[in-house]
């Protein structure tokens, strides 16, 4: 297996601490004697534990070995997977060496562990060619990574030649793109301190859809036109969705990302504090062949707090122009992001500024730099009661069980305890009905 990995040269050869180096390096040990066999087989255990755990994380089933060679394929992120990630295969001298690189692959997949399991006296690789998941609920584990792996995994199995191998991991890199961005919705990001950041997937993310919020068409309207401006290629619009807390500002983001996730769509999550390691974010993503939404909830700044000249700058005005796959959503509950106080209007009296609003001019610049802002309204009794009867009826609550004015009756008796009137409040209420048992 040593030989086999060490002849990529395209796909490079695996970081030390991976499975397929580790197993690799157990096998040449075994083979020229540098090692007990008694440690090579705990070694080994190590191994099937991580695959297992891979497997687990992502569903996978039947050969796992041959699942874990295809996450490896669809990650690799070299200057030939990113271009037919744009492009699709070309013709081209580098199809040449790739070529070689999936017939080592092919060779990693016919790979047969019968020899080492017979000198270590262990059957995993057998149990692991034949694995049968435990089936978990769908948002246990990222269920669309999944069944992308399996079934490009299925194909290259009973793939002819290298020729055939090339063709079905090109066409996936086509028309899923490669690494974490063609598998993953939505990412949030960790600094990797060194002036790089590295994107987590977020592999449990709400499923929800925006015919889930019931009422704000309008709202709905506009949010879709604007983000399908912006995967055909077309001129959009930053977006502050603000309003009212729980009237389905975050869910209509999630929503967006959901319905245009096959168009190409990602959404990359960041709080306040990492505004810093935006342009780090951009670096990274500009040159990718997806459209990417960065996402920033419940955004708002005190007095004191500065980051928002990161955010602005950004934006617009920075020496850097912002890449057209790159748009920023917001949510707030701040019409105004920044907090204001009356002496800013009277900023050359108290903050002996020259020139008079220069303080409020400076605050209100950044919720200005959002082309396009959309207002959540608190909703009123009759539309608070209208989303209450759709989600209950939504949920199972029949007519039999409880009619449209019992559901009303009981979820503005459930309101009044202090959870206003909201779409949240009445998602709350139906939950609460449900642990009664009125489903």
């Amino acid at each position: 297996m040593n030989q086999i990995i060490s002849n990529l040269l395209v796909y490079g050869q695996p970081p030390e601490d991976s499975i397929l180096w580790q197993l690799a390096d157990i096998c040449e040990r075994l083979k020229n004697g540098t090692e007990s066999r008694d440690a090579l087989r705990t070694r080994v255990f190590g191994q099937v534990r991580n695959l297992l755990a891979v497997a687990t994380d992502y569903a996978f089933d039947k050969n796992l070995w041959h699942n874990y060679l295809t996450f490896l394929l669809i990650t690799n992120e070299n200057p030939f997977s990113l271009v037919c990630e744009k492009t699709g295969a070309q013709e081209g001298s580098v199809n040449h060496f790739v070529k070689h690189d999936f017939e080592m692959f092919r060779k990693l997949f016919d790979y047969d562990f019968s020899w080492l399991e017979k000198e270590l006296s262990i059957d995993c690789f057998t149990e692991l060619t034949h694995y049968q998941a435990i089936r978990k609920k769908e948002l246990m584990y990222n269920k669309n990574v999944s069944e992308k792996v399996r079934t490009l995994s299925e194909a290259l199995e009973t793939a002819a030649d290298a020729e055939e191998f090339f063709r079905h991991v090109t066409d996936f890199y086509r028309d899923y793109g490669v690494g974490m961005f063609g598998l993953n919705k939505a990412f949030r990001i960790a600094e990797n301190g060194d002036g790089t950041v590295r994107f987590l997937p977020i592999n449990n993310m709400d499923s929800v859809v925006l015919s889930d919020l019931i009422g704000y068409e309008l709202q709905k309207k506009r949010l879709i036109g604007n983000t399908q401006a912006f995967v055909d290629g077309r001129a959009a619009n930053n977006v502050l969705l603000f309003g009212d807390s729980g009237t389905g500002k975050s869910t209509s983001i999630k929503a967006i990302v959901n319905q245009f996730y096959p168009q190409g769509l990602r959404m990359i999550e960041i709080y306040k504090h990492q505004f810093k390691d935006l342009s780090a974010i951009i670096a990274q993503i500009k040159n990718r062949n997806y459209r990417f939404i960065i996402y920033m909830d419940d955004l708002s700044f005190e007095e004191f707090e500065i980051e928002y000249k990161f955010l602005k700058a950004v934006i617009e005005g920075g020496v850097e122009t912002k890449p057209d796959n790159i748009l920023i959503y917001a949510t707030s509950n701040r019409r105004h992001l920044i907090k204001e106080t009356w002496h800013d209007r009277e900023d050359m009296e108290h903050n002996e500024d020259i020139h008079r609003s220069d303080t409020m001019e400076e605050k209100l610049s950044l919720v200005n730099r959002f082309g396009l802002t959309i207002f959540f309204a608190k909703p009123n009794k009759a539309d608070f009661n209208e989303i209450a009867v759709g989600l209950a009826r939504r949920a199972g609550i029949e007519e039999s069980v409880m009619t449209d004015e019992e559901i009303c009756y009981e979820a503005n008796r459930f309101e009044m305890r202090g959870g206003g009137l909201s779409g949240r409040t009445a998602q709350q209420f139906v939950n609460y009905l449900l642990t009664l048992g009125r489903a």
